[in-house]
């Protein structure tokens, strides 16, 4: 049995589940998702907690039961707490500034970037390095913050670009010819 399947999720009592067949929807502090979930897959509310089962032993039964239990405890925390992202932007002249709701970034490009964030995505800029990326779907926030870090992702001599923060970018060795001297010696 599914280790991460069959724990119960907690559902605080500012939440609201409707369950209804394959349809869950959450409500909560911070607004509302929906998702569809997989038709075998049964989700029951009971004592304040939401429970997932599986019909079978199948492979197909084992893999869905963590990853509906996974999904549904993500729509829970995020309508309660909410998730965020946190990008690092690393290079001379790189910089990103928030205006009036979308992202405008210096990338080294001839033209300043710009990224208009999804319905539910909020963009938050500290000093001119660092971009907070939040909203209430895991998915959509993951999402964003993927999409933003592929304008520039980090490069491995100088590390310059766009890195998640925490991320550790490999680093390699510049050129190993030989240093200084003229040609042909």
């Amino acid at each position: 049995m599914s280790r991460v399947g069959k724990r119960p999720i907690p559902v605080p009592s500012e939440v609201s589940v409707d369950v209804n067949g394959t349809a869950v929807t959450v409500t909560g502090p911070r607004g509302t998702l929906h998702r569809d979930l997989h038709p075998e897959m049964q989700v029951t509310m009971a004592d304040g907690t939401l429970t997932v089962s599986r019909p079978s032993e199948s492979r197909l039964h084992r893999s869905l039961h963590g990853l509906t239990r996974t999904l549904v405890a993500n729509m829970v925390q995020g309508v309660t707490e909410g998730f965020r992202k946190e990008l690092e932007i690393v290079g001379v002249g790189y910089r990103a500034q928030n205006l009036s709701g979308k992202l405008v970034m210096q990338l080294g490009f001839s033209h300043p970037v710009e990224v208009i964030p999804a319905p539910g995505i909020t963009f938050e800029v500290v000093g001119n390095n660092r971009v907070i990326i939040s909203g209430i779907d895991k998915e959509q926030v993951g999402q964003q913050a993927a999409v933003i870090r592929k304008w520039r992702p980090p490069e491995p001599y100088k590390g310059k670009g766009l890195r998640y923060a925490g991320e550790v970018v490999a680093r390699k060795a510049g050129k190993g010819g030989r240093i200084g001297g003229k040609k042909g010696r």
